[in-house]
């Protein structure tokens, strides 16, 4: 029963529209039925791409869901083999549940 970890870069209640200028993040934990089993908001001490992914890496996250994120940072974590869905426009619980249900991909837009 393997569950994933996500972490999300927010601007307010909202996936950040820049990876490398969120302050806060949000960690959850999906298990394999979809259900979202776990959740933090980390506040960090200042907005950088290399302290996120230093986070990311820690935190053993493997999935990313962000706005727009540089070439750099994208292809490091895809090389750690973290699964990074970007260009996500919307709110944070939004993304996280589509996520959740499986039909979160890059570009996605809520239209709400």
């Amino acid at each position: 029963m393997n569950q994933t970890k996500v972490l999300i870069p927010l601007h307010d209640d909202h996936v950040a529209p820049r990876f490398d200028l969120a302050a806060e993040v949000r960690l959850a934990t999906v298990d394999p039925g979809g259900a979202v089993v776990a959740e933090k908001l980390l506040i960090l001490p200042q907005s950088s791409a290399e302290q996120l992914c230093h986070l990311i890496l820690s935190e053993a996250v493997e999935v990313v869901i962000c706005g727009g994120i540089e070439q750099i940072h994208y292809d490091y974590l895809t090389w750690k083999k973290v699964t990074v869905i970007d260009d996500v426009i919307g709110p944070c619980r939004w993304a996280l549940e589509r996520f959740a249900q499986g039909r979160l991909a890059r570009g996605q837009i809520c239209r709400d």
